[in-house]
């Protein structure tokens, strides 16, 4: 059965919340608590109806990984790749601690088999892209009596 995609963002959001220090100004790592595909708008990937936009890493026009509650999308010096997380696997995280670089690659594979890279802003904001990408791809993977439990649980902690 599928999961929405409203409680699938709800539970993403819950988890970086509780993972991610305060404050949540980062140089390029946002979470988005309401919807937010106008701000998309003209970037150069289409979303579907009901899909929302969790977290993004933008460094700049040519180079960002955008994680919505269906896929993962990637710019990298101006190449686009993409990738459903429906049975994909949470990989590789990079050197997220580093405190010499700014950003490093995560990684994921997808049902095919292929390695999708995202970009991860090292330091503190780096819970925001690690936390979302394991929590859509641990939701992918769950019955939807999980799921509905971890929103209540989740929509309970927040009040």
């Amino acid at each position: 059965m599928e999961k929405s995609d409203q409680s699938v963002h709800s539970i993403c959001i819950a988890k970086i919340k509780r993972s991610t220090m305060k404050s949540y100004d980062f140089k390029w790592t946002q979470f988005y608590e309401n919807d937010s595909k106008n701000l998309f708008k003209h970037y150069p990937f289409e979303l579907d109806n009901e899909e929302l936009i969790i977290s993004s890493t933008i460094i700049d026009s040519e180079n960002f990984s955008i994680l919505t509650t269906r896929k993962l999308i990637t710019l990298e010096n101006g190449i686009l790749f993409y990738g459903y997380l429906k049975n994909a696997k949470d990989q590789f995280y990079g050197d997220f601690k580093s405190e010499k670089k700014e950003f490093t690659f995560g990684s994921v594979k997808l049902e095919n088999g292929i390695i999708l890279r995202y970009f991860i802003e090292t330091g503190k904001a780096s819970m925001v892209m690690i936390h979302s990408v394991w929590t859509v791809i641990t939701i992918q993977n769950s019955s939807e009596e999980s799921i509905i439990k971890a929103t209540r649980i989740s929509n309970k902690k927040l009040q």
